[in-house]
């Protein structure tokens, strides 16, 4: 039997849960590194700077619900693997690819846009909602490349 298919499939999930849990790791430590700065300062601040710190983690968890999902999808999860053709089985890797993508880049940028509002936070504490509001926005594109990726697999049924 061959496994091609399937292999390019779980390589899907496996760079879906992957890259953007390598790119939430690493925002997630760069604002942590920011804030610490400012806690050692002013321990008050901890909780608005907490949720600054947190919102790069997002796109881990997006990728690794895509991962769960196609793994769940091929039956890897149920123990019972499909057989996937060659072709299907990149169609399953290239529906994996929006969310590894943008979801490893956009947790960066995100973390540093969050950086920057620490700044604020340690200079203007009552402004703490502009600078989660900056650094969201960034989110938007992690959630559409979500989306892209689970309507893409969920054409393969």
């Amino acid at each position: 039997m061959n496994n091609y298919g399937l292999v390019l499939a779980i390589l899907g999930a496996i760079l879906a849960a992957l890259l953007p849990g390598i790119g939430s790791a690493r925002g997630v430590g760069m604002v942590g590194e920011a804030a610490g700065g400012v806690i050692s300062e002013d321990p008050s601040k901890f909780s608005k700077l907490l949720i600054l710190q947190l919102l790069p983690g997002t796109q881990g968890l997006y990728g690794l619900l895509t991962a769960v999902l196609e793994l769940s999808q091929i039956g890897i999860l149920g123990g019972d693997p499909v057989e996937l053709s060659l072709a299907r089985g990149l169609m399953y890797l290239i529906a994996c690819m929006p969310i590894a993508v943008v979801g490893y880049f956009s947790a960066i940028i995100q973390a540093r846009t969050a950086v920057t509002g620490v700044g604020i936070v340690a200079k203007k504490p009552d402004q703490n909602g502009k600078a989660i509001t900056m650094s969201a926005m960034v989110e938007t594109y992690a959630i559409l490349a979500l989306l892209v990726s689970i309507l893409a697999m969920n054409s393969l049924k």
